[in-house]
């Protein structure tokens, strides 16, 4: 059960469960919960008799809830911790780390962070390592600018959010909201990198593809996939008598929107009828 099929970063997990499934004798159902967290209840409900087990990827519902589910079914749990039950994770804080540090590398002191849904898992770690990274790193000067939908409209909004803001670098929750971060700027004249540097979390396919191509944080989604399916069959076949919980490392990828702060305010922003983020051959 996804958030959100059409995103690619759950794409991505959702074939490594099911190449995985395959190899060991397996059908996968695949459900988008459509980032509510009633629905993912309600799509849970209707497939605990169906299936042997459950793939939870970034739920959104309560504590309490997943734990309810727990008992009903053998589950194990992706991008989000809950108690003991089996979880497999990314390494948040490191990417917020790595993206932070390779800003600060550039010049960069004023920097944003746009967060994603209140009720993400990921959101919460990310924005946590943010604020620890303000407070052991001297001569940062961070900016939380809120919570926004994960996706392009999303980036849209917090762009604006960002050059009111005057900050040289802007950190999206997503790769699919540093786009529309992207074509935001565009539109508005703030050139990307010498005016504003931009970084975000995911690299999916259109990562490197939008120009100026994305730095991001690399997550091994597909691997992340595979491995969540042998945890499930060992809770499955109950042959751990500990419920795994693992954290998986991510790294930089470091391409063309990030660059050295502007040794000067940037120029007010202009509005001009430039064309729309592209996506190169």
């Amino acid at each position: 059960v996804v958030p959100d099929l059409e995103n690619p970063f759950f794409a991505s997990i959702g074939k490594g469960v099911q190449a995985r499934a395959r190899l060991r004798g397996h059908a996968v159902f695949i459900a988008d919960a459509e980032e509510d967290a009633a629905v993912e209840a309600d799509v849970v409900r209707s497939l605990l008799q169906q299936v042997d087990g459950l793939v939870l990827c970034s739920p959104r519902g309560s504590d309490l809830t997943l734990e309810r589910f727990a008992r009903e079914k053998p589950l194990v749990l992706i991008n989000r911790r809950v108690g003991d039950l089996p979880a497999l994770t990314f390494d948040n804080g490191g990417g917020v780390r790595a993206a932070v540090q390779h800003l600060m590398a550039l010049g960069h002191r004023r920097i944003a962070y746009a967060g994603g849904p209140t009720t993400s898992w990921s959101d919460g770690k990310r924005s946590a390592a943010f604020r620890t990274l303000a407070d052991q790193t001297p001569g940062l000067d961070p900016i939380e600018l809120g919570s926004f939908a994960p996706v392009f409209s999303g980036g849209v909004q917090a762009a604006d959010l960002a050059i009111a803001s005057g900050v040289t670098a802007v950190m999206a929750y997503n790769d699919l909201m540093a786009v529309g971060v992207l074509d935001r700027l565009r539109q508005r004249g703030v050139r990307v990198p010498q005016d504003l540097s931009v970084t975000s979390f995911d690299d999916i396919p259109i990562a490197a593809l939008v120009s100026p191509a994305l730095t991001t944080v690399s997550f091994p989604r597909t691997a992340l996939g595979r491995d969540s399916v042998d945890v499930l069959m060992d809770v499955m076949g109950r042959a751990v008598d500990t419920h795994p919980q693992r954290e998986m490392p991510v790294h930089l990828v470091v391409r063309q929107s990030t660059g050295v702060a502007p040794t000067t305010d940037p120029a007010p922003p202009r509005e001009t009828n430039a064309r729309p983020v592209e996506l190169s051959a």
